[in-house]
């Protein structure tokens, strides 16, 4: 076994330098670099989901109530996030508050404000909480009003009708838009290779300029992002498949449709 395995390492050698447009034996000799770098793009990721998907919950049901305080300052907060791109946030974060003294002399400069990791998952965290408020307050404005009244006669109070009606079904009707949001953040998290950190196209980037590639490096991180995406689609399809069940239409047995056009 252990001469096949090197007589069939050799094939891949051989044909990585001579006969194949891409260098093969870079991209398997540092592969472990690349999960590493996949560690930090899913670690950043689902964290930064994770802590917007709580954040959002709130802030969509103060902008679908309207409640007067707080409907306006959200709604520039989400304007802000969703007017501008992720790079030009996290940039702001991570360079633009170290222009300010008091920043630089508080408690969370060194712990948090001044690494990267952090910059980046608070600017992830703000730019998907927006997203994520905007169609979780048009998900709970759609919830039918039968359902609601329902609540009401059965002498629920406003937090238990929200807890057990509304926020469940507003959830469900919101997870194919937030399956999209989930696969667009972990594409948006490509921005934090721009501020030092090893993710995936990081790490791409480093196996360019290491052996002085011109693409290798981006088409290994272009598949690891595509085999991502892939698994993220497969588990909310399962997800849609179970929870969204009720919303499908029922097909009518073939019998059953005779009848009823005779």
């Amino acid at each position: 076994m252990a001469e096949e395995t090197r007589s069939v390492m050799d094939v891949v050698r051989a044909f990585s330098e001579g006969g194949s447009p891409l260098d093969f034996m870079a991209i398997i000799d540092n592969f472990d670099r690349f999960l590493m770098g996949a560690w930090v793009t899913l670690e950043l990721t689902f964290l930064a989901l994770l802590l917007g998907g709580m954040l959002s919950i709130p802030l969509a049901i103060a902008r679908a109530y309207r409640y007067p305080l707080l409907n306006g300052p959200i709604w520039c907060y989400t304007y802000f996030f969703r007017g501008t791109p992720l790079l030009v946030q996290t940039y702001l974060i991570y360079y633009g508050l170290a222009q300010f003294d008091f920043i630089r002399e508080s408690a969370l400069w060194k712990p948090i404000l001044s690494q990267a990791w952090w910059c980046a998952l608070i600017a992830f965290t703000l730019n998907t909480a927006a997203y994520t408020s905007e169609f979780l307050r048009g998900a709970i404005e759609a919830t039918p009003h039968g359902e609601v009244e329902a609540a009401k006669a059965s002498g629920m109070s406003y937090w238990t009708r929200m807890r057990r009606v509304i926020l469940p079904n507003s959830f469900r009707r919101a997870l194919p838009a937030y399956s999209n949001e989930v696969i667009f953040m972990l594409h948006g998290s490509v921005v934090a290779s721009t501020i030092t950190l090893q993710d995936i196209l990081g790490v791409g980037r480093w196996l360019n300029g290491r052996y002085y590639l011109a693409y290798e490096g981006f088409v290994a991180a272009m598949i690891l992002y595509m085999v991502l995406v892939f698994g993220i689609s497969r588990v909310f399809k399962w997800w849609e498949h179970r929870w969204l069940a009720h919303l499908r239409p029922r097909v009518e047995a073939k019998g059953a449709t005779a009848a009823a056009v005779q």
